[in-house]
């Protein structure tokens, strides 16, 4: 996703770009030389501040991971990525037995509300034809102390607890219609004043040069 009010828990990790919230699970190329099996699935959150890292899979801002063996399956398979109260947990049923396996389990992980959700992807050396057959959202009805709902209101940024992100600005929140209005009638009425004492200025440097004329 762009630097917008977005965010994305998506497959994949888009070449040469930055997304603010990106709680993402993902399918990854195989990287010889590396004690990995792959396909592997993983996840990262960011500000806006950092870059995924292609050569060496993303370790260096990895939350975590597992291995996911998917490849020339005659049956579908399914990931279920679950934000709650701080609490992100991917799991995945890839046995075609219609059980849930846990993957990754994160606390303590802050993402901000009012973001999208979106997939993408790309290949390394080894590619892979993956198709995402559906995408399923659900919201979860969770009950908060009013602490808990200003704690979880007031995130402006992804942040995970114990886990130091390089700082961004936050992005302003957008102008009501109201401010809109002030802003441009209030520069309009100080342009108008402006001119008008410009003028006046004008005809009294003029009235003063003609008496020095005369």
């Amino acid at each position: 996703m762009d630097k917008g009010r977005r965010i994305c828990m998506g497959m994949a990790w888009q070449s040469g770009t930055q997304r603010i919230g990106c709680s993402q699970a993902q399918k990854r190329r195989y990287s010889p030389g590396v004690q990995r099996v792959f396909p592997y699935i993983s996840a990262m959150v960011n500000n806006g501040s950092l870059s995924y890292d292609h050569e060496r899979d993303g370790r260096p801002t990895e939350l975590g991971g597992c291995t996911a063996i998917v490849r020339n399956l005659h049956y579908d398979t399914f990931l279920v990525i679950r934000y709650v109260k701080r609490h992100l947990t991917i799991m995945m049923d890839i046995d075609g037995k219609h059980e849930w396996r846990d993957c990754i389990e994160v606390p303590g992980v802050r993402l901000p509300r009012g973001y999208y959700f979106g997939t993408s992807s790309i290949t390394g050396d080894l590619s892979d034809n993956h198709d995402v057959i559906s995408l399923k959202l659900f919201e979860l009805t969770v009950e908060r102390t009013p602490e808990e709902e200003k704690l979880h209101r007031d995130v402006f940024l992804p942040s995970v607890d114990n886990m130091k992100l390089p700082e961004v600005t936050a992005p302003l929140p957008p102008l009501s219609g109201l401010a809109l209005f002030l802003i441009v009638f209030f520069s309009l009425v100080f342009s108008v004043f402006a001119i008008v004492i410009g003028i006046i200025l004008y005809n009294k440097w003029q009235e003063q040069s003609r008496k020095r004329f005369y």
